[in-house]
């Protein structure tokens, strides 16, 4: 029996220290002599033209790429920040809050504009615009919603047809789900009704925009709100079945942020890796093998602010509250 006892706890052991990773790659260009961990919830396929750019001019360098989402991302850096150099997100808060409490270092960089920088410490690098999704099958010889309310009309016209075929982020487990929600749930409350009528559909919850632009493309649901429009438009370009749109009412856009970990093992290959990224993102050579948005404002185009109003909704009280307020209106 205390064989069994002693087997029983390394496997408890053993569970809690592996983490389940939605992605986990190793980058190298030949021999090295250094290891660049980078915790991240950008997928692979989507970061990978950078962390080759960079190895070209760093060969003695091998990158860990480690995927997971917005939410465990947050839990598993701080548990453990000396695990890790990079530290690359979407939920904006999160990252901003991460900086606040003292986790990341500062990094000179005069040519990034201020509006994309918080603290010389947390750097945007993208710019993405959340993005209404619809099976274009599901709206043949229908009007197209260009706006929040147009798609509550939708919606209540044909209500049978979209029973239990609509989905959303689970704001309670995606950090930028919840990022998303907040910021709608601030500019209008357009967004507390159209999430009332999607809650009496029973609306489909998911942890990220693939899966539910796979159920899109697959015909499972119609209506997916609050998409990363990059991820779809990456769809989009190997499957017609979808149709993106970006919501006339007011856009919900966001920038992915990155950080160097104040404990990052391989500090000056971070600052560097930094700098790679930010330089890149700035001005892409080929913007075809590039498949992440540049950082550039549009004319007109508004983002979601790196300032500390960013960490309201993070206050326990706060989070509870609208939780359970979005709970009421989403599972009915």
């Amino acid at each position: 029996m205390r064989y069994i006892i002693v087997l029983v706890l390394i496997f408890i052991t053993y569970s809690l220290n592996a983490e389940e990773w939605e992605d986990q790659r190793i980058f190298s260009s030949g021999s090295t002599n250094q290891t660049l961990r980078i915790l991240s919830s950008t997928d692979t396929s989507f970061f990978e033209p950078i962390l080759k750019s960079y190895l070209v001019d760093n060969p003695a360098t091998k990158i860990e790429y480690l995927v997971t989402g917005t939410a465990s991302l947050d839990k598993i850096f701080r548990n453990t920040p000396e695990k890790y150099d990079l530290v690359i997100s979407s939920a904006m808060d999160l990252q901003l809050k991460l900086v606040n409490d003292g986790f990341a270092i500062k990094i000179q960089d005069s040519n990034h504009p201020s509006w994309a920088k918080w603290r010389k410490s947390l750097f945007a690098f993208t710019i993405e615009p959340a993005a209404i999704v619809i099976n274009k099958r599901a709206f043949a010889n229908q009007k197209i919603p260009q706006s929040r309310q147009d798609l509550i009309k939708a919606l209540r016209s044909r209500s049978k047809f979209f029973q239990n075929r609509l989905g959303t982020y689970d704001v309670r487990k995606s950090g930028l789900g919840y990022l998303f929600a907040t910021q709608d749930a601030r500019t209008s409350e357009t967004y507390w009704r159209l999430m009332e009528v999607m809650g009496g559909l029973g609306t489909q919850l998911y942890c990220c925009s693939g899966d539910m632009i796979d159920d899109l493309i697959s015909g499972k649901i119609a209506v997916a709100y609050n998409v990363l429009s990059s991820y779809a438009g990456a769809r989009k370009k190997v499957s017609d079945e979808i149709e993106i749109i970006l919501p006339a009412d007011f856009p919900t856009t966001m920038m992915r942020t990155a950080m160097v970990s104040k404990l990052a093992p391989n500090v000056e290959n971070a600052k560097n890796f930094m700098l790679h990224l930010l330089k890149t993102q700035l001005k892409p050579a080929d913007k075809n093998n590039y498949t992440l948005p540049p950082l550039l404002l549009k004319p007109g185009q508004q983002t979601i602010i790196l300032e500390p109003a960013l960490m309201t909704y993070l206050d326990k009280l706060k989070r509870q509250t609208f939780i359970k307020e979005w709970e009421r209106a989403i599972i009915q």
